[in-house]
């Protein structure tokens, strides 16, 4: 897509949760280019599903991506970054790094301490002439769901997941998002919310928990209920559709896949 721009880019490819990859990943863009002017953390995992059915290695894979790759990425960068006077880290975090939701628990608790991080280092980091900036998006349409992974009645949770995700007025386009971050990089912000229903809750979670917390326990009581063992075994979107998603309802979200290349993975097949 930006090579189709006449933007001229390279890639590479790294487990950021393997600490080595990850400085092996900073090094060859420095030999490539020659310094490092930013870096964007924007690698993510998720699993939905109620806490029933999640499992330690929930926990671990979601730390794993959302905090030690970050962590990973950083401590290789910032030496660099400090040699040349300066540079930008934009951490993409969540709302779900704010506002504890229901059925992503792993998500969160990672997500969480990915915030905590990224607010500590923009601290340290300041004298350095290094800015770092906290993203916590809402709801995207970025046509992820379809390689996200359920657990639980997955069916069901793909459904409110895919549909949730598709709402014009709950979600924003992911490109729209993508231009906030870019100025918000630019600038050197320290923070970031993207989405009128994501600064809602962020103000509800510091103004009124406990009406908030009151909230989410009300919609936890909506969402699918676990079930037996079965429920244990993670499926992807595509392996959870079900009359309600793909359907009308989802169609932001399809469109937003296909522009986004979330092509169906080897992993992710039915």
């Amino acid at each position: 897509m930006l090579a189709a721009e006449n933007i001229d880019v390279s890639t590479a490819v790294a487990d950021i949760a393997d600490r080595e990859e990850a400085e092996r990943l900073v090094e060859s863009v420095v030999n490539d280019r020659g310094h490092l002017d930013i870096l964007i953390n924007n690698a993510g995992v998720i699993k939905v599903g109620p806490i029933d059915h999640m499992t330690d290695d929930d926990f671990e894979e979601a730390m794993s991506v959302h905090f030690w790759g970050p962590l990973h990425t950083m401590r290789a960068a910032i030496p660099h970054m400090s040699a040349s006077g300066g540079g930008r880290i934009v951490n993409i975090s969540s709302i779900g790094g704010k506002v504890g939701v229901p059925h992503l628990a792993p998500y969160c608790a990672s997500k969480f301490a990915l915030t905590g991080l990224s607010t500590s280092l923009r601290a340290e980091l300041a004298g350095k002439g290094i800015r770092v900036t906290t993203v916590s998006p809402g709801l995207m349409r970025t046509g992820s769901p379809f390689n996200a992974w359920f657990k639980g009645r997955h069916r069901a949770e793909f459904a409110w997941f895919a549909v949730s995700g598709s709402m014009p007025l709950l979600s924003i386009e992911a490109r729209r998002a993508a231009r906030q971050i870019v100025e918000a990089a630019r600038r050197g912000d320290a923070e970031l919310i993207i989405s009128v229903p994501a600064k809602v809750a962020a103000l509800a979670a510091a103004a009124v928990p406990n009406s908030l917390a009151r909230a989410m326990a009300m919609a936890n009581g909506i969402l699918p209920r676990a079930t037996g063992e079965d429920g244990d075994t993670p499926r992807s979107g595509w392996q959870s559709t079900s009359r309600w998603a793909p359907s009308v309802l989802t169609r932001l979200t399809e469109r937003a896949a296909e522009a986004n290349n979330e092509l169906m993975s080897t992993d992710a097949k039915p």
